[in-house]
């Protein structure tokens, strides 16, 4: 299933190899507890929030982990 910026949190984390990717732009993101909350959001919709910015993920970013997820399908 190809993940886009309308896939939501939880469909990211379900996928093993996506959470592999992940990790590598954001160390600890998928431990996070915060994520519990999220995971029904989009991705669009979570970077919205301001919490985001203060983590330093931005769409560009969210992108290029979207990139590197799809492309090993």
């Amino acid at each position: 299933m190809k993940l886009t910026l309308d896939s939501t949190v939880g469909e990211v984390l379900k996928d093993t190899q996506a959470v592999e990717i992940l990790e590598g732009y954001v160390p600890g993101i998928s431990t996070n507890p915060m994520l519990e909350f999220a995971k029904d959001m989009t991705l669009r919709s979570l970077l919205e929030l301001p919490q985001a910015e203060q983590f330093g993920i931005t769409e560009e970013m969210v992108n290029q982990v979207l990139e590197q997820i799809n492309a090993r399908i």
